[in-house]
């Protein structure tokens, strides 16, 4: 079983970072639009993200990824959704999937633990992998919120 769970994460970890490593539309000029908007809130160290992906089109994306990165660093061993793997101290990756043009996807929602209880984090949101479709408004897919620990939600 522990075999298992580490092929697992290891597959995981390595597909994510296969998809890190190429920019949004690395494959040909097929155009799409992503969007991400959602909430994020933090308590005791916790931080709460939920957001929607959304392709304004003109074309569908095959698959799309997301990096989620935090100025403080996540704690070790937590339990990361379906879809989601590390990609370093302060970065997770998550699958967002296929996007169909002019289409909503799935509501993906994230908790992480950060290191200590920080009295605030700063999160940055943007898309690492489109399948190969190219987007010019990166305005819109881009997320930046600064986040207290105050429990409150703050939108993008």
């Amino acid at each position: 079983m522990r075999r298992m769970r580490v092929l697992a994460a290891g597959g995981a970890a390595l597909a994510a970072v296969t998809a890190a490593a190429l920019p949004a539309g690395a494959v040909d000029d097929t155009e799409a639009d992503l969007a991400y908007h959602g909430a994020v809130s933090m308590a005791a160290g916790r931080v709460f993200v939920r957001f929607t992906p959304r392709n304004h089109g003109p074309s569908d994306v095959p698959d799309a990824t997301v990096r989620l990165r935090w100025s403080a660093p996540l704690a070790d061993g937590q339990l990361l959704p379906q879809g989601c793997a590390r990609s370093g101290p302060r970065v997770l990756l998550c699958r967002v999937g296929p996007l169909a043009s002019g289409e909503v996807g799935a509501q993906v929602t994230v908790q992480v633990r950060l290191e200590g209880k920080p009295a605030e984090v700063r999160l940055e949101m943007d898309t690492v992998w489109a399948g190969g479709v190219v987007d010019r408004n990166r305005e819109n897919d881009e997320q930046r919120v600064l986040v207290l620990d105050t429990g409150d939600e703050y939108y993008f």
